[in-house]
């Protein structure tokens, strides 16, 4: 029976500022298959986010290299919820032209020093010209348009994308955050800024051998037939769906990398991968347009 892919690669990705190892770091979880289809697994803990691009680049060219396809999953948005590329005056496909804003706006240097509250600052300007939608900066960013604590109405704009929605069957602690939130318990906006840069980054390296899904595949179950030509595929995940339980001394994070790469690796064997790609049952055409062009999906939600 063949596989979608050869390997599994689940990023936890981090807006620490200042090197840093260990919890709340970023982390690589690379699960992939020796001569004999065996699986075997290894663990990476870069201390800056320079670090963690660099070897993204180097295994992803290894594995291309050996004609490998590989699925990455990223444990943060990858898109931003609907009318967010209109309401900052974008044209073009929504997804792409809030990827390239980004990777304009978006700086992020060697030492882990990066401008996110900035940037989500200059969102909100953008959308609203107050502090909203994007909350949460710490009291030394705190600014004109961008508050310490959430506001009390974001007003016409969507609090959670689709996919956040799908999640609240999880119970309120384990529902995906809202990516507006940048900063405190949970929060996932920094690390989509500066994380949806670095993803640009790659992807426009691997040019065509790459594809994101659900916006470059479309939002549907793939086949061996469709990832053939690629060598990558890009994914938004969320651990929290594939529980796993820690080993001896290991910090969450690594847990959650290592049993997302362990999970998707089983689906994938069993024939089971392909179908998490696809809309859930009942889903509207009207819902599949606006996931596939601007919101993106968590694979498995």
């Amino acid at each position: 029976m063949p596989r979608l892919f050869d390997a599994y690669v689940i990023v936890d990705w981090s807006a620490a500022e200042g090197r840093k190892t260990g919890a709340d770091s970023v982390w690589i979880g690379v699960m992939k298959r020796d001569v004999r289809f065996r699986l075997s697994y290894e663990a990476h803990n870069p201390a800056t986010r320079a670090e963690a691009e660099a070897l993204l680049r180097n295994l992803l060219a290894d594995f291309r290299r050996r004609g490998e396809k590989v699925l990455v999953g990223f444990d943060f948005c990858l898109g931003l919820p609907e009318g967010t590329a209109a309401r900052l005056g974008l044209e073009g496909e929504p997804w792409t032209a809030t990827w390239k804003f980004l990777g304009q706006n978006v700086v992020d240097k060697p030492d882990n020093s990066n401008n996110r509250f900035q940037v989500a600052a200059k969102m909100n300007r953008l959308m609203t010209d107050e502090a909203r939608p994007f909350w949460g900066g710490p009291a030394r960013q705190a600014q004109r348009w961008l508050s310490t604590t959430k506001p009390d109405s974001l007003g016409d704009i969507p609090e959670y994308r689709r996919c956040e929605l799908a999640t609240r069957k999880l119970g309120a602690k384990s529902m995906a955050k809202s990516v507006w939130q940048m900063h405190g318990a949970g929060a996932v906006g920094g690390q989509s800024l500066v994380g949806i840069a670095a993803v640009r980054r790659l992807v426009e390296e691997l040019g065509p051998a790459a594809a994101v899904w659900p916006f470059g595949t479309g939002w549907r179950a793939l086949t061996p037939a469709d990832v053939q030509p690629l060598s990558v595929v890009v994914a938004e995940v969320y651990p929290v769906l594939q529980p796993t339980a820690p080993e001896p001394g290991e910090v969450k994070d690594a847990t959650q990398v290592r049993g997302a790469a362990e999970a998707f690796a089983k689906l994938d064997d069993a024939d089971r991968l392909g179908a998490l790609f696809a809309p859930p049952a009942g889903t509207s055409d009207a819902d599949v347009a606006v996931v596939e062009r601007e919101e993106g999906w968590i694979l498995g939600a």
